[in-house]
């Protein structure tokens, strides 16, 4: 079985589909029973697929002024 350091070195191929049978199989082991690992390579395939997509949402009228204030203040305060 490969170690924490190896398995996150090999992150993206895995994720490509880029990396032979056996290390594929050596790397999947090593995520059922290392949970830290598990959740980087969980969260580097959600991170993936959501700057893939590329479709765009509408945010709810109440998010977005919210977030158009909150921008407005932080631009204001970087000026200062």
């Amino acid at each position: 079985m490969i170690n924490c350091k190896e398995c996150l070195s090999q992150i993206s191929d895995y994720l490509d589909g880029e990396i032979d049978a056996d290390l594929k199989r050596s790397l999947e082991e090593h995520l059922v029973f290392c949970h830290d690992c598990h959740v980087v390579v969980d969260s580097t395939r959600a991170t993936i697929e959501l700057y893939c997509d590329g479709k765009l949402f509408q945010l709810p009228v109440g998010v977005r002024e919210r977030l158009h204030a909150a921008l407005r203040r932080r631009c204001h305060e970087g000026s200062r």
